[in-house]
């Protein structure tokens, strides 16, 4: 995995450039924590590092990233996404942070106001497996979302803010003999990027299975 790192999204930064698949199933992934202690340097980011070391373990395809770690400003976040999306060729763009009621959490807005089609199961299935875990799960606010240019489309993804609530969304949640109790949110990524045109991603099924129907299994590129 190779990850390209903006600490900030502001007039002064880089531009970003676009990165290029060095394999034709190489997966293009944004990461982008949102915080406005961590953005200012308040305190270490705990987010992409989570989403880093969970991709990391969970794809047994290639992968490459592109990380923004930005305050809570819903202006600059929809500006993340879509740099990510339309400049950087990002195929799936995983957001944490500022999902909550607070004045301040706006990333599901700022999400929305850069989609061209929303996915409303994945919030769905995130608050139940929460749930499962502290009442409080009603609370959050995460969606998913397309967003589709002429020649390009991407799936956008609000996570929890906290490394653990991370990991139990994507994977979902297991007995303790392994067998799976309420099916994570990734199991349904990788076809789901297969819809929109994007590379063929395979995961560790003991990590996290990916599902599809027989009819969309193939062997992955050489």
């Amino acid at each position: 995995m190779n990850t390209a790192t903006d600490p900030a999204s502001s007039p002064a930064a880089a531009p970003a450039v676009r990165l290029q698949r060095r394999h034709p199933d190489e997966l293009i992934v944004g990461l982008v924590s949102i915080s406005d202690r961590a953005s200012s340097g308040a305190y270490q980011d705990q987010g992409l590092p989570a989403l880093r070391e969970w991709l990391d373990s969970a794809l047994s395809t290639p992968w490459q990233g592109a990380e923004r770690l930005i305050p809570d400003e819903a202006a600059g976040i929809s500006a993340t996404l879509a740099e990510l999306v339309d400049t950087v060729g990002c195929d799936l763009v995983l957001t944490t942070g500022g999902t909550g009621p607070a004045r301040r959490d706006v990333t599901p807005e700022a999400t929305l106001a850069v989609a061209t089609r929303e996915m409303p199961g994945f919030g769905e299935q995130m608050r139940q497996i929460s749930l499962k875990f502290v009442p409080t799960a009603i609370l959050s606010r995460q969606v998913a979302v397309i967003r589709e240019t002429a020649d390009h489309a991407a799936l956008i993804i609000n996570l929890p803010g906290q490394p653990k609530a991370i990991r139990e969304t994507l994977e979902g949640l297991r007995d303790a003999d392994g067998a799976t109790l309420v099916p994570g949110i990734f199991a349904a990524v990788p076809y789901c990027i297969d819809l929109i045109g994007g590379p063929y991603t395979e995961t560790r099924p003991e990590v996290v299975k990916a599902f599809r129907p027989k009819s969309a299994i193939r062997a992955p590129k050489a």
